[in-house]
């Protein structure tokens, strides 16, 4: 009994601490649960108050709502090609020997003999898979061996292996990026780039491809935003996203400029090496030793392994500070099942080939300046790449309405494939992608490629281009 006349003291106490402005708000929102709770049961009253009459005409006219949508019959889903035997220089597409211009294996290492005698030891001893995510019972030493030596392939402290090239960046971005920070990115970034800045909530400032002149003018309005508010800009991160060579264009980023605007603006600078990873270079060690660019002066690089290493995968390099980071924070590798081990044994592999063969490098880089001047002749597509990039676009030169494009392309992607070339559209989500790129053929070139190869390639394409599009 004694305890009851302090408990009242201290609410009382309690009330005569709060500002008014805190005592209106208790009783508003008191005040609406109430209400909340009395509407309810009245709504719940006028449900049940409803005759036997009544709920059937409800229940008769009442249409669930689909759980797929239709779908169109031209929907290529609907009519998937069945592509049977190893996928290499040379793929079988629906029962037709094509030669193949649709993989990002651009190094032929799906092919190479020992990588797979490797894999299928691995594969013995460890079996198909780890069954686990990294951080629990994922980790077979294997994924260890390949962060060491990708570390030590880079020239970077350390290295995190993911276990699914989409994920890596799309991982890597929110794991630092913020809701209160802020991203310039190339507004030609790949799809995985979109999904990492969605996820991390941040604010999203896209600039025209490759245009350090806009990109300066959008640091330049940012920095004066930060002049009138410091206090909100002292807790406001800055990033710059880009990548090695862009998916969606073909083309290279001018690196040593961005490299100066993340020194001037004091930017936090991520760069995705997945094309330029394993066929820039003398070495193979991307875009910044193609260019001569100091890695230091990147955050974090990331790539793919499912390009030129022909595995499954991808990595991140940095400082130990800005890797071990991800282990704890990046989605893709705290919550995925880890890479097989059979996989990861083939990328050790396909790095010990970088370190031992490094023509590798100065062959892709050839064949795909070789196959730009054979494509720069068509006469009815227009081509778009950089000259050593393994991967190019190819668009109908007399510019047409984008479901008109989307058609004819199909039709000369397919027309091709008959004569056997096997080439593929560019896929995007209209509706998702922040800047839906133009329709095209992404056409991929690999080191395997004869000049012979090249001519079929190019005259395949100008023969029914011309009759499709003429």
């Amino acid at each position: 009994m004694g305890t009851l006349p302090h408990i009242v003291y201290e609410i009382l106490d309690i009330f005569h601490k709060a500002s008014f402005f805190a005592l209106s708000l208790q009783a508003a929102l008191v005040i609406l649960v109430i209400w909340l709770i009395l509407h309810k049961n009245k709504s719940n009253e006028k449900s049940r108050n409803l005759s036997a009459e009544q709920k059937a005409a409800l229940i008769a006219n009442w249409t669930p709502e689909p759980l797929v949508g239709d779908t169109p019959l031209d929907h290529p889903a609907l009519s998937p090609r069945l592509v049977t035997g190893r996928v290499g220089k040379r793929i079988t597409v629906d029962g037709r020997d094509c030669l193949n211009l649709g993989t990002h294996n651009y190094l032929g290492l799906l092919e190479d003999e020992d990588i797979q005698e490797d894999a299928i030891r691995s594969l013995k001893k460890y079996g198909v898979g780890s069954c686990g995510p990294r951080g629990f019972y994922g980790t077979v030493d294997v994924h260890l061996d390949l962060e060491e030596k990708l570390a030590q392939f880079m020239d970077m402290e350390e290295a995190v292996v993911y276990s699914y090239g989409f994920s890596t960046i799309a991982s890597a971005i929110p794991a630092y990026a913020k809701r209160t920070d802020i991203c310039f990115v190339d507004e030609a970034a790949n799809f995985a780039i979109q999904k990492g800045l969605d996820a991390s909530r941040c604010t999203v400032v896209y600039f025209r491809h490759n245009d350090m002149k806009d990109l300066e003018e959008k640091l330049l309005e940012q920095s004066a935003k930060d002049v009138e508010n410091p206090k909100k800009a002292a807790k406001t991160r800055k990033f710059l996203i880009a990548e090695g060579i862009y998916m969606n264009t073909g083309e290279m980023c001018p690196l040593a400029e961005l490299v100066e605007m993340r020194k001037k603006y004091r930017l936090r600078f991520f760069l995705d090496e997945s094309i330029t990873f394993g066929t820039m270079g003398a070495t193979g060690r991307g875009l910044t030793e193609h260019l001569g660019v100091d890695k230091d002066e990147i955050d974090l690089i990331s790539a793919s392994l499912e390009w030129a290493v022909g595995t499954i995968g991808g990595f991140c390099v940095g400082s130990s500070f800005i890797v071990d980071h991800q282990r704890l924070s990046g989605l893709g590798y705290c919550f995925s099942a880890s890479c097989p081990p059979l996989l990861t044994q083939a990328a050790l592999s396909a790095l010990d080939k970088f370190n031992k063969h490094p023509e590798l490098f100065a062959e892709i880089q050839e064949s795909s300046r070789r196959m730009q001047k054979k494509l720069e002749n068509l006469s009815m597509l227009a081509l778009r790449g950089n000259p050593i990039s393994p991967v190019k676009h190819l668009y109908i030169r007399q510019e047409k309405s984008s479901k008109a494009e989307v058609t004819l392309l199909t039709d000369i992607v397919e027309k091709c494939i008959s004569r056997g070339l096997c080439l593929v559209n560019a896929q995007y989500l209209a509706h998702i992608e922040k800047k839906c790129p133009r329709a095209s053929i992404r056409l991929t070139v690999n080191r395997l490629l004869t000049d012979e190869d090249m001519a079929f390639a190019f005259e395949t394409l100008e023969s029914v281009s011309k009759e499709i599009l003429a």
